[in-house]
């Protein structure tokens, strides 16, 4: 098994050091999902919520905490993103709202988390416009999906382990 780099060799957390890796391109691809009731994404998809447009502030939401991972993820590098984009879609067959994210950076150390944490912020921004009609939604399934650059090369998630996006 691999040894973790947030790890010291006393057994405390510190901050990796990538002080010496090489800045290569970097991307990382993540989605996760709301579920909720039908008359929830009728209202979405009319643009009826009372709040607002749900898409646009989600995607807000999602690009901004894609910015502030670090101070978000305790040990996570400031990097510096060159481009993050969010799309939500409404899935009628899933009964919900599937979120995207995409980041990208040129640098020492990965963007995995803040893909992840750009999803996790426009599904709660979602939950959070939505909420007054809609109390049991479910979010659900934030995963990466795929990452590029970096020593340890691509990832992509076995397609068996997911739902649509």
């Amino acid at each position: 098994m691999k040894r973790l780099t947030h790890i010291g060799r006393s057994g405390r957390a510190k901050m990796a050091d990538v002080s010496g890796k090489p800045d290569t391109l970097r991307e990382a691809w993540a989605s996760g999902s709301v579920s909720m009731k039908k008359a929830t994404l009728d209202l979405i998809s009319t643009g009826s919520v009372p709040k607002g447009d749900v898409f646009s502030a989600a995607r807000i939401a999602g690009i901004m905490a894609a910015k502030r991972t670090p101070e978000l993820i305790p040990l996570c590098h400031p990097i510096n993103i060159t481009s993050v984009e969010v799309d939500l879609k409404i899935d009628r067959k899933g009964k919900g709202v599937v979120i995207n994210s995409r980041v990208k950076s040129t640098g020492p150390t990965g963007v995995e988390m803040e893909a992840l944490v750009a999803v996790a912020a426009s599904a709660l921004t979602v939950y959070d416009m939505c909420k007054a009609v809609d109390k049991d939604m479910v979010i659900g399934d934030i995963v990466l999906r795929e990452k590029t650059g970096g020593r340890s090369g691509p990832y992509r998630r076995p397609s068996t382990t997911l739902k649509s996006a």
